[in-house]
């Protein structure tokens, strides 16, 4: 959103440089992304008017004017511009004057004709992108003036970067709301509308010429002026998609008459171009009010209005020239015949307003954002009036724009205003909900003692309705253009802004001392201490979208619990992700196709999942990827590929800074069919699986057209951080003893298990249990492995002897017998 300072000062009052106002609109939270001069430094470049005009005696398409400059004798000119003419006033850079593109301005000769200074066009003076021919100036202008100080040029625009909960901020007057409630000023919208409008108390609340009659039927609108041929008639057959529509009808107009200079220049400031006067004057009401509109040509309206939803096999060309496809849940305007707009987007080619229209019927409706949001995009459009659309629209500012607009039409275009068709249907317009807000909770959410007076000064300056219902409680109502706040801690942000978030007081964190043990808390996953953990492991962080391919996710899941997405932004992109595995592999497969072999990447983020009672899950998920080369390449020590051990050692390394004892974590055979199944296990931690790692499955790699292996894992966060932070022992001072094993078992025994069953012999004196070395080969019976077991002993309150030690051992070999047939190596 760009700001005109200027334009800004009028409906707010204030001696504050633009630097100050910028500074107070991103403490509101409406974040100034740059500020720059309205337009290019003009010096030497004054308004001159044309006192007469001949042709070149040597250049067909060359002519010789005589332009007065307010100096003794008019200055000797020559000029090829098509549109120059006797009596026009037009930019003059005299000599001297350095163009914006640097050109210097100097006395010379052009086929033989002295020429001093240049006429100039709006893109010569950096005003505009093109120009056709030379700039027209008003003519009541003065000659020889400054053009900075006759256009008022000397101004600053603001950048505004908008969330997308303020849709209000699309507009000067929501910005204007802010400020003002910031500098506890009232906005000066009479004053705004007067600067432009000689009625501004009659734009403001309506004329009379315009006013109209407001049928409250769900189904049709009713004229009290029947006889009002030139008024069509309002059917609202989606009323809750758009619940309020305005139609007024201008006749006699001249679409070519010439905008005013102070119009064209605050659409150029707010970046738009100028196309007609009726284009233009809808234009600017959007942007000074937020009320987008949208003029049809009466002439091609057959019958009456129509607002409904899209019919089967129904198309429509549009202002832009592309012809769309309509479907089902799209809002269209008609007249009898046929749809001539997409409500809230764009209108029609066959409706469209030309410089020949005499006649035209504006709109202003009210469109639900959920009747406009997702369709725009679908389409490929991002219209200005869709943006606001979306976001939502102030639904008590229809009239108001139509009267505003219907004014500045009349006095540009000239015209008669006739009488308004209003339909409303006021059971679907957005009700806003009784918020109930406490001192206490203020207080108690901002950390500091907040000023009383200021709770009901500052929501009222932000156009809440409020009333003391008990002493410190508030039941307060936002205004009809505040969609984003709905709940009790959206008002105390608003407090917290406009009084300044840098008034709250820094204060301490205040501890108190007890002798009571403290509750158990839970393990933490913070982001920053991860990133830092797998930063020093060599992994790079990746941020993707939560949306995938289909056939990625399904080809990486073996459930079914993705979510199909209404309005894709492609077709890669088509339901949300359960798993960040598809994001990372796809990320793997892309850097592959540009010889990035070695790659290690982490993401941390969210996965969605639709349970069985439709409702739906966000969990938090930990993931990676890795393949290549393990080390950099260097001559030290011989390459190897990542392996699974690899990231098995990154997974505990993770976990073990995160609070997780190594002690209860296992690992076990996985089971996901696109895993390799000999390389690959479930994490276990207290008997709950919390992910994933293994190599992928060369058949899943294969279809990806991956060809070196890869190695994958995911954690879920939720499900570890809801773990209690185990409770901390203190150490033995009495010796540690450790005795050794050996014992044969099936190949297919997993050690995991293996171990604990031996952790859970005497588990007060078995520390630890550590396996050391497997051997699978000659002098042991087929099918079988010998693993290599140390025991680690310890008593807590005396030292062990070797009988007791010898005890314990006795019975972890009989476990292991009896459990998995297991036998003592000699």
């Amino acid at each position: 959103m760009l700001i005109s300072k200027q334009w800004l000062n009028s409906f707010v009052q204030t001696d504050l440089s633009t630097q100050k106002i910028a500074e107070k609109l991103t403490a509101l939270g409406l974040e100034v992304e740059s500020i720059q001069s309205a337009a290019p430094a003009l010096d030497k470049i004054v308004v001159g008017s044309v006192v007469a005009l001949e042709p070149h005696p040597d250049a067909d398409k060359l002519r010789v004017a005589s332009v007065d400059v307010g100096e003794k004798t008019p200055l000797q000119i020559v000029c090829g511009a098509p549109n120059v003419a006797v009596g026009g006033v037009y930019p003059v850079a005299v000599v001297g004057a350095v163009m914006p593109q640097g050109l210097k301005i100097k006395k010379t000769k052009l086929r033989g004709v002295e020429s001093s200074g240049m006429l100039c066009s709006a893109s010569e003076l950096g005003l505009a992108e093109k120009s056709t021919g030379l700039m027209a100036l008003p003519t009541e202008l003065t000659v020889g003036e400054p053009v900075e100080k006759a256009l008022d040029l000397v101004d600053e625009i603001i950048e505004i970067g908008l969330t997308p909960n303020r849709g209000d901020c699309f507009s000067m007057l929501g910005v204007a709301r802010d400020l003002a409630a910031s500098l506890n000023v009232n906005v000066d919208l009479a004053n705004a509308m007067a600067i432009t409008s000689e009625n501004a108390a009659t734009i403001a609340s309506g004329s009379d010429s315009g006013s109209g009659s407001e049928s409250e039927s769900e189904s049709e609108s009713e004229s009290e002026s029947e006889s009002d041929k030139h008024s069509p008639q309002v059917k609202l057959e989606a009323i809750d998609a758009c619940p309020q529509y305005i139609a007024q009808t201008i006749s006699g107009i001249n679409n070519r008459a010439s905008c005013p200079m102070w119009l064209l220049e605050r659409l150029r400031r707010a970046g738009v171009r100028s196309v007609s006067p009726v284009v233009d004057v809808v234009n600017y009401v959007m942007l000074e009010l937020g009320a987008p509109m949208h003029a049809f040509d009466a002439q091609k309206i057959d019958g009456d209005i129509v607002v409904r939803w899209a019919k089967p096999a129904e198309s429509l060309a549009l202002l832009d020239g592309k012809t769309i496809d309509l479907a089902k849940d799209m809002l269209v305007i008609a007249d009898s015949q046929q749809p001539i707009a997409l409500a809230g987007i764009m209108g029609g080619a066959n409706s469209e307003v030309s410089a020949d229209t005499t006649t035209i019927v504006l709109e202003s409706a009210w469109f639900a954002p959920s009747a406009i949001a997702g369709r725009a995009r679908r389409l490929g459009l991002h219209t200005d009036a869709s943006k606001r659309f979306e976001r939502g629209v102030d639904y008590s500012m229809q009239a108001q724009a139509i009267a505003r607009a219907g004014q500045l039409i009349v006095q540009i275009c000239g015209g008669q205003l006739h009488q308004q068709t209003i339909a409303l249907d006021k059971a679907n317009l957005p009700s806003r909900p009784t918020i109930t807000l406490r001192q206490k909770q203020v207080d108690q959410l901002l950390g500091t003692k907040f000023p009383k007076r200021l709770i009901v000064e500052i929501l009222r300056a932000l156009g809440m309705t409020v009333s003391e219902t008990d002493k410190g409680c508030y039941e307060v109502v936002p205004p009809s253009y505040r969609f984003d706040l709905s709940i009790t801690p959206d008002l105390i942000e608003e407090l917290a802004r406009v009084w300044g978030y840098d008034n709250i007081p820094v204060a301490p964190i205040h501890f108190t001392e007890s002798g009571e043990a403290s509750k158990p808390q839970s393990l933490s996953m913070s982001r920053g201490d991860i990133h830092s953990t797998l930063v020093n492991l060599g992994y790079s962080e990746a941020i993707s979208y939560s949306f995938v391919d289909s056939a990625l996710a399904d080809l990486l899941s073996d459930t079914n619990g993705s979510m199909a997405l209404r309005n894709p932004i492609s077709q890669e992109m088509g339901v949300m992700r359960t798993s960040l595995l598809p994001s990372l592999v796809k990320l793997v497969a892309y850097n592959k196709n540009r010889q990035q072999n070695e790659l290690r990447l982490y993401e941390f983020g969210s996965g969605y999942c639709r349970n069985d009672d439709g409702t739906i899950t966000q969990t938090r998920k930990l993931a990676g990827v890795a393949t290549g080369l393990m080390h950099p390449m260097q001559w030290g020590y011989q390459q190897r590929t990542v392996d699974f051990f690899d990231c098995k050692g990154d997974i505990e390394t993770i976990l073990m800074q995160c609070g997780v004892p190594l002690d209860a974590l296992t690992f076990a055979p996985a089971t996901q069919s696109w895993l390799h199944p000999g390389q690959s296990a479930h994490i276990i931690y207290r008997d709950e699986v919390i992910g994933f790692i293994g190599a992928l499955h060369p058949s899943v790699q294969k279809k990806l057209e991956i060809s070196a292996r890869v190695f994958a894992f995911e954690i879920d966060v939720d499900a570890i951080t809801d773990k209690p932070v185990p409770v901390a022992k203190p150490l033995s001072k009495y010796p540690e003893i450790r005795r050794d094993i050996s014992v044969l078992v099936a190949q297919r025994c997993a050690t995991a298990h293996l171990l604990a069953a031996i952790k859970s012999v005497s588990q007060d004196l078995v520390t630890n249990v550590c396996l050391f070395d497997v051997y699978i080969g000659r002098n042991i019976p087929k099918n079988t492995k010998s693993m290599a077991i140390a025991i680690y002993l310890q008593d807590q309150k005396q030292t062990l002897t070797d009988s007791q030690a010898d005890a314990i051992i006795q019975e972890v070999t009989n476990k292991l017998s009896t459990e998995f047939n297991a036998t003592l190596r000699g």
